[in-house]
């Protein structure tokens, strides 16, 4: 069974994921770092080639290959729940954990991440911190309706975090 990490940008999935793994002796597997690998392409240029149509057709197609995967640790996109086929494909063979995070807090961070904001397009006309509002407005039933459980990451440690998947794994497992 894979563990997969849902949510926003900047929720903590990447760093979560990595320590997670590294702590549970799994591999770690970026969704989007996977797709980028696949295709050659930065997320970016494929939102600017093919507009972000193609890049959940992309998307969908590379979950579908990563959800065939076993044991593995799963940082997905944070658009992945927006196609029913992907939620289901992920838990098939999975667990769903989501991270939230406070708009604010999940601002600070991407504005934080000098990578992130080079290489992730915006989805919206808005400024940045009202973007991030309103597509977690939308996509809030959509995260709750994909997750098995739900951490907020805005006032904890990764570390933190950590602990509390592998406490719920347990007990799923038990």
């Amino acid at each position: 069974m894979n563990i997969v990490l849902i949510g926003f940008r900047g929720t903590g999935k990447s760093t979560v994921g990595k320590l997670l793994a590294n702590r549970l002796e799994r591999d770690f597997i970026d969704s989007d770092k996977y797709i980028e690998s696949s295709t050659g392409k930065t997320i970016k240029r494929i939102f600017e080639e093919e507009g972000e149509e193609g890049f959940r057709k992309i998307e969908t197609d590379a979950i579908a290959r990563l959800s065939k995967m076993d044991n593995k640790i799963i940082s997905a996109g944070g658009g992945v729940i927006l196609r029913k086929d992907n939620v289901k494909n992920l838990k098939d063979n999975g667990f769903l954990v989501l991270l939230e995070a406070t708009p604010e807090i999940i601002h600070n961070r991407i504005a934080q991440d000098e990578k992130t904001t080079q290489q992730r397009p915006s989805l919206t006309d808005k400024t940045p911190l009202n973007e991030i509002k309103h597509l977690l407005e939308q996509r809030e039933n959509s995260y709750k309706n994909a997750s098995d459980y739900t951490i907020n990451t805005s006032y904890i440690s990764c570390e933190d975090v950590v602990n509390e998947i592998i406490t719920v794994i347990d007990k799923q497992l038990n």
